[in-house]
């Protein structure tokens, strides 16, 4: 079977900074997950520039509402080294609230160990937020 031609890394740059969603790579340090690249669509969902993000932990999106039960799955994921997909209330820049549906999935380099972390944020506020109205109608209608 032949093998398709191999992508540059300029088009392979220009292809995720295209995507609408947040593409990031963190590394663990310590006990912290520190960024050490993010998308343009990273920076056009969060309102944060690439200057303000990098070498952060990621925990910042949240602002003091760290009292949400996906950030627990998400901390036992990581400790498990597996991956994982959760839905968190998250902050732009601005103070908007927006929901992050969030995939982390670990790397590993050729000798088995993780490297580094690819997260890849959608905004689902939308959906969120639609879904809670419908739960809305639901319960007045049944009132």
């Amino acid at each position: 079977m032949k093998r398709p031609p191999m992508i540059s890394s300029e088009l392979l740059e220009r292809i995720i900074d295209a995507s609408e969603d947040g593409i990031v790579v963190a590394e663990r340090e310590g006990d912290e997950h520190i960024l050490i690249y993010v998308n343009q669509g990273f920076e056009r969902m969060t309102g944060y520039s690439t200057d303000e993000i990098l070498y952060r932990d990621c925990r910042f999106l949240q602002n003091d509402d760290r009292d949400q039960p996906g950030l627990a799955r998400i901390r036992e994921a990581l400790v498990d080294n597996r991956p994982c997909r959760e839905i968190l209330r998250n902050y732009k820049k601005d103070g908007t609230l927006f929901y992050n549906e969030l995939s982390i999935t670990p790397m590993y380099d050729e000798r088995e160990d993780i490297t580094y972390y690819l997260g890849v944020q959608k905004d689902v506020t939308e959906r969120v937020e639609a879904i809670a109205e419908l739960e809305r109608i639901r319960g007045t209608a049944t009132d």
